[in-house]
C-alpha cells in the first residue's frame, strides 16, 4: 500500500485547521476593505474571460489537425 502523507505532514495540516477554526474567535473583527481591493479579483476576472472568448490570431483557411494514437 502506497503512504501518501507521512505523519509531519498529516500533523501540520491538522495545526493548520485547529488554526483556521480558533483564530477568528479570538481576534478582533477587521474593518472591510477598500473598494478597489474589492473589485481586484473581478478585474482579473473579467481580463481571463476576455482572453478565454476572444479569437486566436489564426488566418481564415487555416486548419489544426490533431492525431491521437
Amino acid at each position: 500500500m502506497v503512504q501518501c502523507m507521512s505523519l509531519g505532514s498529516v500533523l501540520v495540516l491538522a495545526v493548520l485547521a485547529l488554526c483556521m477554526v480558533v483564530l477568528p474567535l479570538m481576534l478582533p473583527p477587521l474593518p472591510p476593505p477598500p473598494l478597489m481591493l474589492l473589485l481586484f479579483p473581478v478585474g482579473i476576472m473579467a481580463a481571463l474571460m476576455f482572453l478565454a472568448f476572444s479569437p486566436a490570431d489564426q488566418p481564415a483557411g487555416h486548419v489544426v489537425v490533431s492525431y491521437s494514437v
